[in-house]
This record gives C-alpha cells, sequence and structure tokens, in this order.
C-alpha cells in the first residue's frame, strides 16, 4: 500500500500467483478487456519469444473512493516457470493481496503444489502471516472433461480458509467473480491500517 496525499490516492497491488500455464495472464486480459478503458491502465506484458511470461504481467485499475481517497489497483502476474523464482518473489513483494490460480488439470498437481508452497515461504520471508493475507484460491479450468475436483485440490493444496473460485479464465468464467473478493478483501485489510 502506498498513499499519495498529494493526489489523494492510494495504490494498492493484487498479484497473479500460480505454476506456469494455469490462466494468469488469461485472467488479466480478460480484466482489460472488460473493463471501461477510461478506468484501466494498457496492458502490459514482459514475454518471451514462446509467448510465455517472463517477468510479469501489469495492469491498473482505479475504483471509487474509500476515506476519501481513490483506490487504485496494480494487477501482477508472476512467472509461473520454476526457474524465475527471484522474479516471482520480486513481483509479489509489497502486495496487499494474492489471487492463487491453481490449474485443474490432473498432470498440473504437483506443480499447483510448489507454486502454493512457494508463495507461502514468501509470504512469510516477508514478515506476513500466509493465513491471515488476503489471498483468493482459482480453480481454473474447470471445463476440462478430467478436471481433477475441487475437493482433491483443496484437500491437497491444503486451503486453510481462504474464499475459493471455480473458473474458466478462457471465457471469462469466475474471472470478475474471483477479482471482486480480492479487492474487497484487500481494502477491508487496508481500512483496518489507515
Amino acid at each position: 500500500m502506498f498513499i499519495n496525499w498529494k493526489l489523494r490516492e492510494i495504490r494498492l497491488k493484487i498479484v497473479y500467483y500460480g505454476a506456469s500455464l494455469c490462466g494468469k495472464t488469461t485472467n488479466l486480459e480478460f480484466i482489460h478487456a472488460n473493463v471501461n478503458p477510461s478506468a484501466r491502465s494498457d496492458l502490459v506484458s514482459l514475454k518471451t519469444r514462446e509467448d510465455r511470461t517472463i517477468f510479469f504481467d501489469f495492469l491498473e485499475i482505479q475504483l471509487g473512493e474509500v476515506k476519501g481517497l481513490k483506490p487504485k489497483f496494480s494487477l501482477y502476474t508472476v512467472p509461473g516457470q520454476i526457474y524465475y523464482m527471484s522474479s516471482r518473489k520480486l513481483v509479489l513483494q509489497g502486495a496487499d493481496g494474492v489471487v492463487f490460480v491453481a490449474d485443474s488439470h490432473p498432470s498440473r498437481l504437483e506443480a499447483n503444489l510448489e507454486a502454493w508452497n512457494n508463495l507461502q515461504n514468501n509470504l512469510r520471508e516477508f514478515g506476513q502471516d500466509p493465513n491471515k493475507f488476503p489471498i483468493i484460491i482459482q480453480y481454473n479450468k474447470r471445463d476440462l472433461p478430467d478436471a481433477l475436483p475441487v475437493s482433491t485440490l483443496r484437500h491437497k493444496i491444503a486451503v486453510n480458509g481462504q474464499l475459493q473460485v471455480e473458473a474458466v479464465a478462457l471465457k471469462g468464467v469466475g474471472v470478475f467473480e474471483t477479482l471482486k473478493p480480492a479487492i474487497k478483501a484487500v481494502m477491508v485489510n487496508v481500512q483496518h491500517k489507515l
């Protein structure tokens, strides 16, 4: 959280975290395409030649007002590939909330667990309690014919009270249903600090 008192703005950061190809960038692309252009920035993506996110995607949206301040949310994605762990940590630094995107494909279960454990460790390293930090879990790719049951994902990831949303990000299903409670959770947390 950063407050610019002169402009009466509060800048908040939500990071989409998860394994490679789980749908983090797809979420931001759908949000960008469906938010009023006057309330959002351009979508910035740093990608490899293979069209994979190498560092982050970034999108800024503006919403209403809280305690006389205009909140501006910066939405980021972390790179999913394991060899970009230091980039994940750098992007996560200073986050006010996280959307953890879990891939529902059975072959991606281990990658989901690795990303979840990495998120928990990074939050602890930043002095945050993962059980109290605003995290929304999105179970993406629910339209796959062999999608793992949500109960299996919930058990394996060891969800501890976090809000969970089912999604098909490519079709926009569950995208805003994930973003809205993420924003709300961040705002509730911020109001306690103001």
